[in-house]
């Protein structure tokens, strides 16, 4: 294998010097000549957006099949959460929605460790990247949040943690795309820029449309009873703004899976690994004495 000619890498130190953490960016011609001899998901740490994106949609699809099966909501454009309010399809949603929250933060953190070792010295950057995680974050527990309080039981928990996983994560798309227009083209090209620009602008449609239908359909015009709703007839009030705000929520939830899908090259090029630093050989109060450190890869092998 050739020397790599180019490399980014950062070490970070746990207090005591017990553990570290190795994250390395790889490029150069021999990183990639051994990047194509593996199949894609295998390359660096693609395999986690990508492994949120199928088992999110898994989780609605699995929802969606239930609850049209038992006849609990309706076929045409049921709100995604609609699919997992009634047992036994809401302990489905809840369960694997839940473990794609631990994805999505891993996917988040992940890409803030990548841009923050790829410019270590761009002050504007560095703060957009910790904006970006933030948001990242708040939109992941408000995705938990979804998961675990159903619209009809806890409406007012359920509202807050839709406003958190849309709107924080509207908001963490806008930073990324910001954040790939100040790296192109030293970082990367002007594509995937434009991409995510185009995913961000359907976002915001989508939200726009469902923000301003969902406000109407729940202003009490339409009845008290809509939150308890999960069957609608085309003679019933407000079926227009139903509808609309439903594809414009399903049409929103796929603009997420596309922006998060344009990680996987990015994330071919980064590995993640654990360091562990032994300061004896049992685990007994005594006087430290240097062992070899031993160091093991966390999530992928190395390139």
């Amino acid at each position: 294998m050739k020397p790599k000619q180019a490399s980014n890498s950062q070490v970070w130190e746990r207090p005591g010097g017990k553990e570290r953490l190795l994250m390395e960016t790889e490029w150069g011609p021999s990183a990639e000549e051994d990047l194509f001899e593996m199949w894609w998901f295998q390359q660096g740490l693609s395999f986690l957006p990508s492994a949120l994106v199928i088992w999110t949609a898994a989780t609605f699809i699995f929802s969606y099949i239930t609850a049209i099966t038992l006849h609990h909501v309706d076929p045409a454009l049921p709100y995604i959460s609609d699919t997992g309010t009634v047992a036994p399809e809401k302990c489905l949603f809840g369960a694997m929605l839940n473990f794609a929250a631990v994805l999505c933060v891993a996917t988040i953190y992940v890409r803030y460790k990548q841009v923050h070792a790829l410019s270590p010295e761009g002050k504007c950057v560095l703060r957009l990247n910790r904006a970006g995680l933030v948001l990242g974050l708040l939109s992941c527990l408000g995705l938990s949040l979804v998961a675990n309080f159903q619209k009809t039981t806890f409406f007012t928990v359920h509202i807050c943690g839709a406003v958190l996983t849309f709107g924080m994560g509207s908001l963490y798309m806008f930073v990324q795309t910001v954040l790939s227009y100040q790296m192109q083209p030293k970082i990367h090209g002007k594509q995937i820029f434009w991409i995510r620009l185009l995913l961000v602008i359907w976002c915001g449609v989508s939200a726009f449309s469902m923000l301003t239908c969902s406000s109407l359909l729940y202003s009490g015009s339409f009845g008290t009873d809509i939150v308890q709703k999960l069957h609608w007839n085309r003679q019933d009030k407000g079926y227009v703004l139903h509808m609309i705000t439903t594809a414009a929520e399903w049409s929103m939830s796929f603009s997420f899976f596309g922006f998060f899908l344009t990680y996987v090259r990015d994330f071919q090029k980064i590995s993640l690994r654990v360091e562990t630093s032994l300061h004896g050989l049992t685990l007994y109060d005594t006087v430290p004495c240097p062992i070899n450190n031993e160091r093991t890869h966390l999530l992928s092998r190395d390139f």
